[in-house]
């Protein structure tokens, strides 16, 4: 078996473990993933901050929160030109600190993501003999009327590949500061 069976297998079990959505007969699911250059630590503080998901998602211009930050709190989110939606209304479903889980569901907004529910996970990996990380966000949504089920996995599969490729840059910019930091300490 080479590397690439094994990471397979790997992001097959994390998917089995964490990432089961059960989808009716007008939802789609699927599942996203990404590796990032970057240790764990790094990415996961980025992910678990449901306050600031601009922090790394980029069609998010501000989220104002209500609630402790605990699960069901809720936050509006203001989106940026360039999707067909103005806001989004979110509930904290799932956080879990130990296992750097994080759950969302769309609880409103204007926009056709109509129940829509998504897990974030994010696990050890090595890249290139260095300390990284394998994200897995998987998701389901109602298919709106007058679309596909492929049209709309298409569709939110390429937002989250958005979204995860920013998580990938900002976080890979903050490894090469760490590391800077780090050697310039001495």
């Amino acid at each position: 078996m080479d590397g690439g069976d094994a990471s397979r297998i790997m992001e097959a079990q994390y998917i089995g473990r964490h990432h089961r959505h059960e989808a009716g007969e007008r939802q789609c699911t699927s599942a996203v993933i990404k590796r990032i250059k970057a240790p764990v630590h790094l990415v996961w503080s980025l992910v678990r901050r449901f306050d600031q998901p601009q922090k790394y998602k980029p069609f998010v211009s501000r989220c104002i929160v209500k609630g402790d930050l605990g699960i069901g709190s809720v936050r509006e989110v203001n989106v940026k030109s360039g999707l067909p939606a103005t806001t989004s209304t979110e509930r904290l479903e799932l956080l879990d600190d130990e296992e750097h889980i994080l759950g969302i569901r769309i609880v409103g907004g204007d926009h056709r993501l109509k129940n829509y529910s998504s897990i974030m996970t994010v696990h050890p990996d090595t890249i290139e003999g260095r300390p990284g990380t394998l994200v897995i966000e998987s998701f389901v949504v109602d298919v709106p009327d007058g679309n596909t089920k492929d049209d709309t996995c298409y569709f939110v599969e390429a937002y989250i590949r958005y979204n995860l490729k920013s998580l990938a840059e900002i976080s890979e910019r903050m490894a090469i500061q760490d590391r800077t930091e780090a050697v310039n300490s001495f």
